[in-house]
């Protein structure tokens, strides 16, 4: 199955901290009998604490997962600690899979094709009642905003110095109308609101930034007939308009060896969001790939970080293309680093002027992919990741992804691939230097064009 991952690759599938504590001492050939892999497919058996071993089958492809252990958790300990195994190289290749492997990958592609049976034969919709359903929205999103409006001069006209007193008492109730509205995106800003009057001081000016960013929203939208094409994407998906997967798939693919740098996840406690990003080689540009768990699913974990993949991206429309689907894959994935082409990382100067140029074009844009060839350093009671040029910005991390860092690092340059938020940095890879190209050299156009 092409290159074989590494155990930092397979515990990035983790769903949480936890599973991989439990995947680690799983990662012994102990409590796993009748393992093996033929192409895509690893299985093993792990005796557990029923009568009967639990029986665990991935396929790397996707990666997809199966095991009769009870847990919710996708990929449960036992997937993870088969992998573990198997990235050491310590289950065997054999000539055909076992029986409940063979079961599990056979039932998998019966399913496929009856998907795509079902999706070459359904109806097309019907563009009148489309159209009626899409009118009714945006009527219900209007009459919504314009009470937004109001209440966003309320909390100018009456001053906000008392918010952090009832942040969610004064929040909650917008953000629920809202919700009514069908603009899920403002009502996720508004619910975001309270945290910032909690976040230290200088928070009123803060927060008084963030409602004008929602006043500015809601300004957009008044005008959204006038806006050029790119641009009324961007505020409709701001305010939380959806656009159907089948149609974003249908746009211009943009192929090219992409570089899956690492994702994140977060946890609403109603639904699970994993943003991964991706960097073009060729095209040098990023790209965003979100994936959703709801109802105690667990989203998708099929990009792994640190490998590359020869693949289609369509993206969303609005501005600057960020987001992304994944379409069609022409090779399998391979392991990061030392592929070539490969990402070209930016100075700090580089990267501030490409989040200006993103947010320039996207007012209400909140994070932005960084890839920077860095050191980590000491300054002002802080981390910061600091370029050849002696520029640096603040690192902000926990210790499963500080640590990393510092250890690839060893005091010597790195590629460091973060998210840029709030003046921010916030590590999601490191891989050694060698194997990108030197940012001073790329000389290629922004990120955002």
């Amino acid at each position: 199955m092409g290159t074989r991952w590494t155990a930092e690759q397979v515990l990035s599938l983790a769903p949480d901290a936890s599973s991989k504590s439990a995947a680690r001492a799983l990662s012994t050939p102990a409590p796993w009998s009748d393992t093996g892999t033929v192409k895509s497919l690893v299985w093993g058996r792990c005796r557990g604490t029923g009568s009967k071993p639990y029986q665990t089958v991935v396929d790397l492809a996707v990666p997809a997962y199966q095991c009769t252990c009870p847990s919710r958790k996708s990929p449960c300990k036992h997937a993870l600690g088969l992998l573990l195994i198997w990235a050491a190289g310590g289950v065997p290749d054999v000539a055909e899979p076992g029986d409940f492997a063979a079961v599990w990958a056979d039932s998998r592609e019966n399913r496929a094709a009856a998907a795509d049976g079902a999706t070459r034969v359904a109806a097309p919709k019907d563009p009148e009642q489309a159209a009626r359903t899409a009118a009714r929205r945006q009527q219900r999103v209007t009459q919504g905003l314009a009470e937004l409006d109001v209440w966003l001069r309320d909390q100018v006209r009456t001053g906000i110095a008392g918010a952090s007193a009832d942040a969610y008492r004064r929040f909650d109730g917008m953000a629920a109308r809202m919700v009514d509205a069908q603009a899920p995106g403002a009502a996720a800003t508004l619910r975001r609101l309270p945290q910032v009057t909690s976040s230290g001081p200088g928070w009123p000016g803060r927060l008084l930034a963030e409602l004008a960013q929602l006043r500015l929203l809601v300004a957009a939208h008044e005008r959204l007939g006038e806006l050029p094409d790119p641009l009324a994407a961007t505020v409709r998906s701001r305010i939380g308009y959806t656009v159907s997967a089948e149609e974003v798939l249908t746009t211009a693919p943009v192929r090219d060896l992409w570089h899956v740098l690492g994702s994140t996840e977060s946890d609403s406690g109603s639904l699970v969001t994993r943003r991964t990003w991706l960097w073009a080689a060729a095209a040098d540009r990023p790209a965003l790939v979100l994936s959703f768990g709801a109802g105690g699913q667990q989203p998708d974990r099929s990009l792994v970080g640190g490998t590359a993949l020869d693949a289609e991206l369509h993206f969303y429309p609005g501005q600057p293309p960020l987001r992304a689907l994944l379409g069609r894959q022409h090779a399998e994935a391979q392991t990061l680093p030392g592929i070539t082409p490969a990402p070209r990382p930016r100075t700090v100067a580089r990267l501030l002027d490409d989040h200006a140029d993103a947010r320039a074009q996207d007012p209400w844009l909140t994070v932005w992919p960084a890839l920077l060839d860095v050191r980590p350093a000491r300054g002002g009671g802080q981390w910061r990741l600091l370029d050849e040029g002696g520029d640096s910005l603040p690192m902000r991390a926990h210790r499963e992804s500080l640590w990393p860092v510092l250890a690839a690092s060893g005091g010597d340059v790195v590629t460091v691939a973060a998210e840029v938020s709030d003046g921010w940095l916030y590590p999601v890879g490191v891989w050694p230097r060698q194997g990108y190209a030197s940012a001073a050299a790329a000389g290629s156009p922004a990120v955002a064009s």
